[in-house]
């Protein structure tokens, strides 16, 4: 007879006093019903939360780690995965509080797990999406192809809050971010060799209050923006410092053509501080791009 594994179903909260309760029945509801429904434990980490999150949640049997004050995403993560190795966890899936992904899905994550997959990511971009803003559609795409192009694999939904992996998956991956860390697992786990699957989930309309995560779509649309050149910066500084280098030594190029231009007709002379701007901006050009390459030699 086959050992059925010690699961923990894991999820980051922050005043989601509106949904955490529906959240949890519908995972119970789920769970009890399939060959998992003696193995597995529901952790809460609630992130600083100002509302009933915590109470709502031990209340209907939840594990509970709170955090004194918000500390963050990332943060959150880096909780999660130390009480969930002290749970002796064997499969993790990472699940959001808020009501937008479907407790019915687990099982399929879980399953793909025992397949033989170290790390399951439920995709919106391949499944249904029933309601996304525009600016965090085209947020989330960014991250996708930015991850893609880095990885060299192809990654539909490199935002998702979804996710299933093995223990060894939450050992081995130590994550640094602050801004991305659900990037920063995909990447390393796609250079440590663990074999990826990509799931598509459905993803339902936010029904209970506005987004802890997107207070305004001018605010989301600057964040993801920094981010995606974080991922870029710390993945793949030889191309990021060098394209920025490059693209500023290229400015001092062309004011250095202009001057030997002017050199040919009419003369140089009183241009003195345009010649000082070619020197720097081809210095400057320079220096990034030496940045980048120093750093790609010592990146980890």
């Amino acid at each position: 007879m086959k050992r059925t594994p010690n699961i923990v179903i894991t999820i980051p909260a922050y005043n989601e006093e509106g949904t955490i309760v529906k959240v949890l029945e519908d995972i119970k509801n789920v769970m009890r019903n399939i060959s998992y429904s003696s193995n597995y434990k529901i952790l809460v980490v609630n992130d600083g939360s100002k509302d009933r999150t915590k109470e709502l949640a031990e209340k209907h049997g939840a594990i509970v780690v709170s955090h004194p004050k918000n500390y963050g995403l990332a943060e959150t993560f880096r909780t999660e995965m130390k009480k969930c190795l002290e749970l002796k966890a064997e499969i993790i899936v990472h699940f959001d509080a808020d009501g937008q992904y479907l407790a019915k899905d687990i099982p399929r994550m879980i399953k793909k797990i025992e397949e033989g997959y170290e790390l399951v990511l439920g995709s919106r971009f391949k499944g249904k999406i029933e309601e996304m803003p525009l600016i965090k559609r085209l947020g989330n795409i960014a991250f996708s192809i930015v991850v893609s192009n880095i990885t060299r694999a192809r990654i539909t939904d490199a935002q998702t809050g979804f996710r299933a992996f093995t223990r060894e998956v939450g050992e081995k991956i130590k994550i640094s971010s602050s801004h991305t860390y659900t990037q920063e697992q995909i990447i390393k786990a796609v250079r440590s060799k663990f074999k990826i699957k990509e799931l598509p989930i459905f993803f339902a309309k936010r029904r209970h209050g506005k987004s802890k995560l997107m207070k305004s779509a001018y605010e989301y649309g600057i964040r993801a923006g920094l981010n995606v050149l974080r991922v870029y910066r710390d993945y793949e500084p030889l191309k990021f410092f060098g394209i920025l280098g490059g693209a500023i030594f290229g400015c001092g190029f062309i004011i250095g053509l202009y001057l030997v231009y002017l050199h040919l007709t009419t003369g140089i002379e009183g241009h003195i501080a345009l010649i000082m701007l070619c020197i720097l901006t081809i210095m400057i050009g320079l220096q990034i791009s030496l940045f980048g390459l120093f750093a790609d030699m010592n990146r980890k």
